[in-house]
Formats: C-alpha cells, sequence, structure tokens
C-alpha cells in the first residue's frame, strides 16, 4: 500500500512539473518583486511570452503599492511591442500615463505609445511596392505622435530617438506627394501637380525632397502659364536653399 502511495505521489509530481513546463502551467514565482521581475525579464528575453507576461501581471497584482508594480505595467506595455500587439501596447503605455502622470517614466511610455506607430511602417521589403505608394495613416500617427512627445517632454532622453523617427516620418509622408504629383504629372494634370507640391513644400518643410519639389513646382506653374508663380517658385530656392547649386540653377532661371 505504501509503495502504491509513494508511486501515485511521484506521478502526480511528474504530472504537475510537466504542467509548470508547458504553454498553460504557473510559472515558479519567487517571493520577492524584484525577484519576478528579473524572471519576466529574462523570459522577455529569451521569447517566452506567455510565462514573461503571467510573471508581469504576478508583481502587478501581488506588489500593487510597490513601485516594481508600475515597472510591470511598462513591462507588459513592451511585452505587447515584442509581440507586435501594438494597439495592444499603445493601451497599455496610455493607461500608464493616466494612472501615473508625474511617474519619472512617464516619458518612456509616452515615447514608447509613439514608437508603436513607427513599427506599423508598411515593409520596405524589395518584392513589395514602397511605402510611399501604400496606406500612409502609420506615418501620420507617428508624426502626430512624436510632435505630441518632443511638446511634451523636452528634456527627455528619448527626444533624440524621437526626431530621428519624426523626421523620418515626415519624409516618408512627403515622398508620398511627390510621388502622387508625379502621377498627376504624367496625366499632364498641372493644377493638381502644383496644390500637391504646394502642399508638400508647406506641411513637411526641410526635407531632402525640397528641392526636387521646388523644380517640380516650377515646372507646372510653367505648364499653367503662370509666370509669376514660376518666378516666385524660383526666388523661394533662392530662399530655401541658400548657396547650394540648387540655388545657383534657379538664378539663372531667373536670368540675373
Amino acid at each position: 500500500m505504501r509503495s502504491a502511495v509513494l508511486v501515485l505521489s511521484a506521478l502526480m509530481l511528474s504530472a504537475c512539473a510537466a504542467l509548470s513546463a508547458g504553454p498553460a502551467g504557473e510559472p515558479d514565482y519567487a517571493t520577492q518583486a524584484a525577484e519576478n521581475l528579473a524572471l519576466g525579464e529574462a523570459a522577455l528575453e529569451d521569447k517566452d511570452y506567455l510565462k514573461a507576461e503571467k510573471y508581469f501581471d504576478h508583481v502587478r497584482t501581488k506588489f500593487p503599492y510597490l513601485e516594481a508594480a508600475r515597472e510591470a505595467e511598462l513591462k507588459l506595455g513592451d511585452l505587447d511591442m515584442a509581440r507586435e500587439m501594438f494597439p495592444e501596447a499603445r493601451e497599455k503605455f496610455d493607461s500608464f500615463m493616466r494612472l501615473h502622470p508625474t511617474h519619472p517614466k512617464v516619458d518612456y511610455a509616452a515615447y514608447r505609445a509613439a514608437f508603436s506607430y513607427v513599427q506599423e511602417f508598411p515593409s520596405e521589403f524589395f518584392a513589395l511596392p514602397p511605402s510611399y505608394e501604400k496606406e500612409q495613416k502609420p506615418m501620420y500617427d507617428a508624426l502626430r505622435a512624436m510632435n505630441v512627445f518632443l511638446r511634451e517632454y523636452p528634456d527627455s532622453q528619448y527626444v533624440k530617438d524621437a526626431k530621428v523617427h519624426r523626421d523620418d516620418a515626415r519624409e516618408r509622408l512627403a515622398r508620398h506627394e511627390l510621388y502622387v504629383a508625379s502621377f498627376y504629372a504624367r496625366r499632364e494634370r498641372w493644377k493638381a501637380v502644383a496644390q500637391r507640391l504646394e502642399g508638400l513644400l508647406k506641411d513637411y518643410p526641410g526635407t531632402p525632397l525640397e528641392e526636387e519639389a521646388l523644380f517640380d513646382l516650377h515646372n507646372a506653374y510653367v505648364k499653367l502659364n503662370d509666370t509669376e508663380r514660376a518666378q516666385n517658385t524660383l526666388k523661394e530656392i533662392l530662399k530655401r536653399l541658400p548657396g547650394t547649386p540648387a540655388a545657383q540653377r534657379a538664378q539663372k532661371m531667373l536670368g540675373s
């Protein structure tokens, strides 16, 4: 009888161990919040997302009054980012900002929420159409979110990265406008060309595409027989791109 009990106990322990090791099992929680956070981070690093989520949730619910719980909230957002669940990640980071507006890491939550839009940019895989031919909403959203972040957290350590992503979004959107303008140009719809290029120069000044957009705009006004606006566009090149070959070219075209 005793041996049968021992065998049964061994089988039960084996089953429990298998359950813990499986995807539906509970991880082996530590007693301290910091230890559980570290275990969650290790699981996240190993891409064991289910286990990482359990550790972070455990810290958040088991130790709600400790700073570790706030860290776990951020880690759950990072976890969703790693799983490419970007709307869910934004929701977690936005919730953190609402609940903890004075927390020292609120700028991290704001930056990561904005960065989630960057992660949704269309792929530039060579076999696919270029991103400027695709849906531009992620770029609009990223630009808006990065601008809000830079306005509200000008001293954050993430400002430099935010500016890089903001400028990338602006250039992508400008390239889309240039693409649409060229579409109209091929169909000799010069008024539409001018409108798109004027919008590009107004909304996304200072991008590397500015020179091309200005000369294309000048050409559109020439096609429209609008001499005054064509001349003003050349003067705008002198103003925006002083001391450059583009300015020298514009000066020659002005005839002075």
